[in-house]
């Protein structure tokens, strides 16, 4: 599991890191809003642990401007702030988690442990791709990509249901315009985006085998 831990606090950031690391995980480390966005442009993460206060710059922000550009990586938050609005805030733009400073850092691995268990299990797999339902993310050899609502909607149909035939009744009542050229449209993109062995049946539907 890779983590990002951004934390204006120099010492305790470098601490939890190492920490971290001699638990098994693997983490980057920076310490302001700048290099926040510097190292999810460039990496790809299985975790964003993030302090809200960053030497005056806001956590909350940074996080929602990652999801304004797509980035789906779940985002757990250091705080010392105990205000409810600011807990509030945290989830209500898809925060999994928070822990109130001071912490004892092997809570911390516990409760990371257990995020990411609970998306593990949601997982469908196939070849080089992970897709998870819960948190709306697909993984493609190890990095994240993004496609569009429909698009995910029948790629997880078709894992769910890998090696049996999905109709095409199951497959339209899935989209917003459904025909069956907008359907066969789909289809070819995904069999093109992800290389999928997706065989048409003949006037019955799909399946992925």
């Amino acid at each position: 599991m890779k983590i990002l831990l951004i934390e204006d606090d120099k010492l305790l950031a470098d601490s939890l890191a190492e920490f971290l690391r001699n638990e098994g995980f693997e983490v980057d480390v920076g310490y302001s809003a700048e290099e926040a966005l510097d190292l999810t442009f460039d990496n790809s993460y299985d975790l964003y642990l993030f302090d809200i206060n960053l030497n005056g710059e806001d956590g909350l922000k940074i996080v929602k401007e990652l999801k304004e550009a797509d980035d789906t990586t779940p985002v757990m938050f250091i705080t010392a702030l105990t205000s409810l609005d600011t807990i509030s805030e945290a989830f209500g733009i898809g925060a999994v988690d928070y822990i109130k400073k001071p912490f004892h850092p092997q809570e911390l691995a516990i409760r990371i442990r257990s995020k990411f268990q609970q998306q593990k299990d949601d997982t469908l797999r196939y070849r080089h791709i992970e897709l998870n339902p819960k948190n709306f993310t697909i993984k493609v050899h190890g990095h994240y990509e993004t496609i569009g609502e429909i698009q995910f909607n029948i790629l997880k149909l078709l894992l769910e249901k890998r090696d049996d035939l999905v109709t095409k009744e199951e497959l339209l009542s899935i989209m917003t315009n459904p025909s069956d050229v907008a359907l066969r449209v789909t289809i070819n993109k995904l069999k093109n985006k992800f290389n999928l062995p997706i065989k048409n049946i003949r006037g019955k539907g799909y399946t992925l085998e």
